[in-house]
């Protein structure tokens, strides 16, 4: 389904008003909780009447959304950060339900992919009344990822970063436990296949979307829309590559470093170091070895117009 508005969708009408169900992650802090009032009190300006399901812990939020029905909601929006946003989409895929999103996390990566206003009346008027289109997802190990995935340096980053710190200090957790990363960070390589070609790598980083933590560039070519997956292989070996690394990031520049390789691909299989972790979408989903991989199925996004 590209490009075209949920069931019931025509003129815009309070009586053809999406059916739409908000599952929220509590956990999101005073000033976010403020946020989502925003949005809900402007789609209720709309016409709306949301209903909101608070999540309890790590997977309700995949529950609700896999419960989720076309006959009862015309879209489900994720209103949380983009682990929550992750858990969402793996319930809906297969459901036929769209997604929608309010930003309420750290780095908000989805949100800056699709091009979602900042105010809370834009993002309503987005749910209500945005266009689904069809995005392709990344898929490791039966995990489903939107925007990328991460093995070696930042995939360590996520996983040392304290829920809690993170939540008081935002972004400036993610500074300081990759400075503590830096120094502590292991050598070794992995062995990496990118759809049966071989290399090494440092670290790598599987992009289904151009950015990366935040407004940040990694891979200028990935597009949700494109059915292949954006490898961004780190070729240089220790900590002050990886410190030149993460500097050329916020430059804008990674993708032009000549030991950065980025190769368009479907299927890639990562070796050499086990028992790393694997971070998607911000979050720790899987282990190392593995096979990550463009996934046959799909999942409608309410973007803007």
């Amino acid at each position: 389904m590209a490009d075209t508005p949920p069931t019931g969708q025509d003129d815009g009408s309070v009586a053809n008003r999406r059916r739409i169900l908000v599952i929220y992650n509590p956990m999101a802090g005073r000033r976010r909780i403020h946020r989502l009032s925003e949005v809900l009190s402007a789609l209720e300006d709309l016409g709306c009447e949301p209903m909101v399901r608070l999540t309890t812990g790590r997977g309700a939020a995949r529950a609700f959304a896999a419960a989720a029905t076309p006959e009862q909601f015309d879209v489900v929006v994720a209103a949380g950060g983009d682990g929550t946003i992750n858990e969402v989409a793996n319930g809906l895929v297969g459901t036929g339900v769209p997604m929608g999103v309010i930003p309420l996390g750290t780095a908000n990566v989805l949100a800056l992919e699709m091009g979602l206003p900042s105010s809370a009346e834009g993002i309503a008027e987005v749910i209500a009344d945005g266009p689904a289109r069809t995005i392709h997802l990344g898929r490791v190990d039966g995990r489903y990822f939107l925007i990328m995935a991460g093995v070696g340096f930042d995939a360590v980053v996520v996983a040392n970063v304290h829920s809690r710190l993170k939540r008081l200090m935002g972004k400036a957790a993610f500074v300081w436990e990759t400075l503590k990363t830096l120094i502590r960070y292991p050598l070794k390589p992995y062995k990496i296949r990118v759809d049966g070609q071989a290399y090494r790598a440092e670290s790598v980083v599987l992009a289904n979307g151009r950015y990366y933590g935040g407004s940040f560039t990694c891979a200028p070519e990935a597009r949700l829309t494109d059915p292949n997956l954006q490898v961004c292989l780190f070729l240089g070996g220790g900590r002050l590559n990886a410190a030149r690394y993460a500097l050329a990031l916020t430059q804008g520049r990674l993708a032009q470093l000549p030991d950065v390789k980025v190769i368009p691909a479907r299927s890639i299989v990562i070796e050499g170091r086990e028992g790393d972790p694997v971070q998607g979408d911000g979050e720790i989903i899987a282990r190392t070895p593995l096979t990550v991989e463009l996934a046959d199925e799909t999942l409608d996004l309410v973007m803007p117009g």
